[in-house]
């Protein structure tokens, strides 16, 4: 496995940007683009680490591409692959799913090899078609369906739809024992080794980025790893980050064990969108993120790709539904709505959102009919009618947490009162002070009453924060994220405790009527704060329903010097 070539370019607005190419095994070579300083992958998905895009090159008798790659490596690219191979040769363009971080080369490659055949499932050639507004000879193909390179290089085909988009398929090389998985089982992770060699290293980018795109898909998962066990594997090529051969069957296993606990919970929220129309697709992962904060398992479900006994059952179950407003024209569609309608009933949530594709469905009388059925609407009807800003991403985002938390009301209910009596009284006595978090991103800010709170080193000064899984600023409190913690004032800490504790609605502004000035990261400082310390997140620890935020101080100050710390005494210690 020798490098054969590495490119770098300095790019003026996107930053570094590196290419490597390695032989990961006979007649197979890896292309993976190097985006070193990317730090945020739509909206919501802030990374540390960068990177990367792979796609690669299968030379049998036959000459396959495995995927390409971002726009903005174009040139680079498509400098490196015609220096790799004659693009006059390629027979095969394998498309794994047509996310434009893995197609957006696609159209360039068919411009300079116009006789090659693109291979793809149902869903993502027709998606292509939109993309690429140009005729193109192709073949579809579906679960088991087999590809022979010759050589030995014969390929099968995997069905793995929503791993993380519809027309997701992997591709099973029985000569080398490889599977090209795209999304599945990578990480945005950026780094020269090719490999998995250091699990320590990557295990943090691999779980974060399965929680961000994999989770809300969880039985999905299940569903391709079932699949993938009749196939002898050797390595996983993934679409972002290192490829897995070390570590490969403890991090498979970690998928399934992951997605096993997320379909076993209790309440199931079952949520309806257009992959291929407006933001519909955006605007549901944002909700679903924000519902699987608090424990409650999701089920995505594209109107195109269901059928009507599919959905009476999943309709059944779940406790929610969160339907996207499909096109009016869609008729597929709206057979799949009637069946819901049909199905729903008065002890279910349900909410409604917009694409924004320019026909949507109506919202409002369809609001009607689930109200007049009985349903509880778990938050006000979002609507959107251009592309989704950081605001918007937050209102889906506190909307899905809005709805899982009141769906899971009787649950926490439940664990406070399961705790015995004398341990509960006894942990209620261990008092802490009384805080605001406070903090911003871009366009969005947020904030948070804590006490479970503590200085937690000296050498550097760091705090440690306990923040409760489902609270709507713990998307703020990632890795290299800065914020600041005002304390509070004994006897003049009501007023703000009572402003911050009160439920606001998805999206609203927390400081509204809160005097407050910019601390130097940005972050709002209270102007009533007895003191104010501005921190920056260093490392984060999973604990149960909470997470361990430490965080090094930068600068902070005390503004009355004989103040005291407002103090938080409990009775019990089995909630705030």
């Amino acid at each position: 496995m020798v490098a054969l070539t590495d490119i770098d370019q300095t790019a003026k607005s996107t930053g570094r940007l590196t290419l490597q190419t390695v032989e990961i095994a006979p007649e197979t070579t890896a292309i993976r683009c190097l985006d070193w300083d990317r730090d945020r992958f739509d909206i919501e998905f802030g990374l540390q680490n960068g990177t990367t895009y792979n796609s690669f090159i299968i030379q049998g008798e036959k000459l396959a591409l495995v995927d390409t790659s971002h726009a903005k490596f174009r040139q680079l690219y498509l400098e490196l692959l015609t220096g790799l191979i004659d693009l006059s040769q390629l027979d095969y363009l394998i498309i794994s799913h047509t996310e434009p971080d893995h197609s957006g080369l696609v159209k360039d490659v068919l411009a300079l090899a116009p006789q090659v055949t693109v291979v793809g499932a149902k869903v993502a050639i027709q998606f292509l078609e939109n993309m690429v507004h140009q005729s193109f000879k192709h073949q579809i193909v579906k679960n088991g369906d087999r590809l022979d390179l010759g050589n030995g290089h014969q390929l099968e085909f995997v069905s793995a739809p929503n791993l993380h988009w519809p027309d997701t398929i992997f591709t099973y090389d029985y000569q080398t024992q490889i599977l090209y998985t795209c999304d599945a089982f990578g990480m945005h992770y950026c780094d020269e080794p090719t490999f998995d060699e250091d699990l320590e290293l990557i295990e943090a980018d691999f779980e974060y980025y399965y929680d961000c795109l994999m989770k809300p898909n969880a039985r999905s998962v299940l569903a391709a790893i079932k699949r993938m066990e009749k196939l002898s594997l050797g390595t996983i090529a993934t679409g972002h980050g290192p490829l897995l051969q070390y570590h490969r069957g403890e991090l498979v296993e970690r998928y399934r064990q992951w997605s096993q606990a997320q379909t076993k919970t209790d309440t199931l929220v079952a949520i309806f969108y257009c992959e291929d129309y407006g933001y519909s697709d955006y605007l549901a992962r944002a909700i679903a993120h924000g519902i699987t904060k608090t424990g409650v398992a999701v089920e995505l479900v594209d109107w195109n790709d269901t059928e009507p006994q599919e959905v009476r059952e999943l309709v059944s179950q779940a406790a929610g539904l969160v339907l996207g407003m499909p096109p009016q024209s869609n008729q597929n569609a709206h057979a799949i709505l009637s069946t819901i309608l049909a199905a729903a009933h008065s002890k279910q949530a349900v909410a409604l959102f917009e694409s924004g594709g320019g026909e949507d469905e109506p919202i409002y009388p369809l609001r009607n009919k689930f109200q007049e059925i009985g349903l509880t609407e778990a938050f006000p009807p979002i609507l959107v009618k251009e592309s989704p800003t950081q605001i918007i991403n937050q209102v889906c985002d506190e909307a899905g947490t809005d709805l899982g938390q009141w769906l899971t009301r009787d649950r926490t209910v439940k664990q406070i009162k399961a705790i015995d009596n004398s341990l509960e009284k006894a942990l209620g006595r261990i008092s802490n002070g009384l805080y605001i978090i406070t903090a911003k991103k871009g366009e969005i800010s947020s904030a948070m009453v804590a006490s479970w709170i503590t200085q937690a080193s000296l050498n550097p000064l760091g705090i440690a924060i306990a923040v409760a899984k489902d609270r709507a600023i713990e998307s703020f409190l990632h890795i290299g994220d800065r914020f600041v913690l005002n304390v509070l004032e004994e006897g003049n800490y009501q007023g703000l405790v009572k402003h911050f504790l009160k439920r606001f609605p998805p999206g609203a502004d927390r400081f509204e009527g809160i005097k407050t000035v910019p601390a130097n990261n940005g972050s709002p400082i209270i102007a009533e704060s007895l003191a104010y310390i501005e921190c920056e997140v260093s490392s984060r620890i999973e604990c149960s329903d909470h997470w361990i935020v430490y965080s090094t101080v930068q600068t902070g100050r005390v503004a009355k010097l004989d103040a005291l710390t407002a103090v938080h005494h409990r009775k019990v210690g089995n909630h705030y």
